[in-house]
């Protein structure tokens, strides 16, 4: 089995003094460099104790994307296994997913060592904090430093097997017990290594977090397509417009509440976009204008909106060149292995054109929930995972997402589970009942809007809730948008109907 750290070894010595991986108004890093410091890094975790399976948690900030690529090549030619943390996490939902994890050491940088370091010393088992050294004279910014592993830089690999977990993705959870999808190393590559490595020189610009599905890909897939990584940390239409213009790059990887930034900017009209053959949206619906402005702009290009998700792995679609506008709406033609199926509410198959929840199976590259049978089992049935999103296919066998059955928030690309949301708001001591909803957003697809119904009397506001949601919340899950009301909706069985509070919001 070829492992992603075969490949990386592979380009250092095929193409070492290549680009590999460059930051957007930053740093850049060659295959060799690559290769040896994260070869440097491994030997260091050996020498700190971690043993092959050990869960390391990566925290590292956005602009020490090369440190991160580094560290996630480390810990797998340790053995250990990687758990991409969310930056954006406060400390106590950041306790919770580590404590679920169990990692033995973390790996960080800049302002969230002392994040890092705070927490290892309330959690049992994490008694490991490896912090990057601050960029100085002789600092690369891709180095973890000469007394991290020596200075010993040769190839180094922990054996692992197909079985064994490479990586830990967490999608939710700030209640009960998070979510983290199990990845092993036998389903962790989208894109299969080459067995002869090439480079074109080209590059693909991405923004997404790397902690993210949408971002972790990109540590490695540029360079399986014998590509440049190109990351930019903190995303800006404009600049990135500029990007695009100054590196040319081929690919380009967007979140829908990026692409509609870039369309809404006042260079998007005269920018040079004839390099970009191919725009991937991901992560979230795309608006049918949003979708349309970035076609006409690049009528070469395949401009595509992605479908994808953690659990699913190396399952995609694609939207053939010129299909786009042609198929508004569709996420593309499921590529083998996957399959893909649209079922009623008695799991029967529906007849095409109609609409049913989605089913995805992808034969031997099963995921599983990490310490989580139930949900393992809820989820993947029959070796089937069950979505929870509604679509159908057309006639040409063009795949379309239609809705949501999950009560899940996309915002930005985000996934904010509401009941994470109401349960926070609930322990407000003057928070009767609550409720979460999605509403439109012109650029962020959906938003976060909760009604809120507060005990007699009480003199608490929306803006006093929303602090509170902050101290407990990341910031991208605090609700923009609180409206206190006198009760909720409820059917005859005495359920909240959500569906008519979204109605009442968005009027």
């Amino acid at each position: 089995m070829t492992l992603l750290a075969d490949h990386l070894r592979a380009m250092a010595g095929a193409f070492g003094d290549r680009v590999a991986y460059r930051i957007v108004d930053g740093g850049e890093m060659n295959y060799a460099e690559w290769e040896a410091e994260s070869n440097r890094l491994a030997r260091g975790l050996v020498d700190l104790g971690v043993n092959p399976g050990d869960r390391v948690a990566l925290l590292l900030p956005a602009e020490e994307a090369l440190r991160f690529i580094v560290a996630y090549s480390a810990v797998h030619k340790a053995g250990a296994v990687a758990v991409p943390t969310n930056t954006r996490l406060v400390d106590a939902e950041l306790g919770r997913l580590w404590e679920h994890a169990g990692p033995v050491a973390v790996l960080s940088a800049g302002a969230l060592a002392a994040t890092a370091r705070r927490l290892a010393g309330t959690l049992a088992g994490l008694d490991r904090v490896v912090v990057a050294p601050a960029d100085g004279p002789g600092c690369p910014p891709w180095s973890w430093g000469p007394a991290v592993g020596g200075n010993d830089t040769s190839t180094f690999q922990i054996p692992v097997g197909g079985d064994d977990l490479a990586d830990i993705l967490y999608t939710s959870g700030t209640t009960g017990t998070p979510k983290g999808v199990a990845i092993r190393h036998r389903n962790a590559a989208l894109i299969p290594g080459a067995p002869h490595p090439s480079y074109s020189g080209q590059s693909w610009l991405h923004a997404s977090p790397l902690f993210t599905f949408a971002g972790i890909g990109f540590v490695y897939n540029p360079m399986q397509l014998g590509l440049a990584g190109a990351y930019q940390p903190r995303f800006d239409a404009g600049r990135w417009l500029e990007v695009v213009a100054e590196l040319r790059p081929s690919f380009v990887f967007l979140v829908p509440s990026m692409a509609q930034l870039v369309v809404a900017h006042p260079g998007f009209g005269d920018a040079e976009l004839s390099s970009i053959e191919m725009c991937a949206i991901g992560s979230a619906p795309l608006l049918p204008a949003t979708l349309r402005a970035l076609q006409e702009r690049m009528p070469e290009a395949a401009v595509s909106n992605s479908y994808g998700m953690t659990e699913a792995g190396a399952a995609y679609c694609t939207m053939p060149k010129g299909e786009s506008l042609r198929r508004i709406g569709s996420v593309g033609q499921p590529m083998a292995p996957l399959e893909v199926r649209i079922l009623d509410q008695e799991g029967t198959e529906v007849p095409i054109g109609d609409t049913g929840e989605v089913v995805l199976r992808t034969a031997g590259r099963q995921r599983e929930y990490f310490r989580d049978a139930a949900a393992t089992a809820e989820t993947w049935r029959d070796g089937w995972l069950v979505t929870g999103d509604l679509g159908r296919f057309d006639t040409d066998g063009y795949l379309y997402i239609v809705g949501r059955k999950k009560d899940v928030i996309i915002r930005g690309g985000n996934n904010i589970h509401a009941v994470d949301v109401e349960a926070v708001l609930q322990d407000h001591p003057d928070v009767v009942e609550v409720a979460v909803v999605g509403v439109p957003h012109p650029v962020l697809g959906e938003d976060v809007a909760a009604v809120v119904v507060t005990s007699p009397g009480s003199p608490v506001t929306p803006d006093e809730l929303r602090a509170f949601c902050a101290e407990r919340l990341a910031d991208y899950k605090v609700p923009r948008r609180i409206e206190l009301a006198a009760e909720l909706p409820r059917n005859a069985t005495g359920k909240v109907v959500k569906a008519r509070l979204r109605q009442d919001l968005e009027a």
